[in-house]
């Protein structure tokens, strides 16, 4: 998981300043928030599988592939992984 930063403290500046305080108060909050739902974001992603594993008698069968979803095809005895680029969008073999 990614380490985000926090907001820095300015302990001369902020000691004479209520307003400055404040202030920092109120971003430091709004960045603990943030901070907080992007590590919340960061467990969804991280626990999400990477790609699809079907077990398919053909490929055909498979609707709407996504890149780097992986198909065994039964009927040829293979697996076939979806590639998907600007100028190429199939399953080739990989094995």
């Amino acid at each position: 998981m990614a380490r985000y930063p926090a907001v820095p403290r300015v302990y001369d500046y902020l000691k004479d300043n209520p307003e400055a305080e404040r202030i920092y108060r109120e971003i430091s909050q709004w960045g603990g928030a943030l901070v907080n739902q992007l590590d919340t974001r960061d467990l969804k992603v991280d626990a999400a599988p990477s790609t699809n594993i079907y077990t398919v008698v053909t490929i055909s069968e498979i609707g709407r592939p996504k890149k780097g979803d992986i198909a065994y095809a039964a009927s040829a005895g293979k697996f076939r992984g979806y590639v998907s680029t600007s100028t190429t969008q199939a399953w080739e073999n990989l094995n």
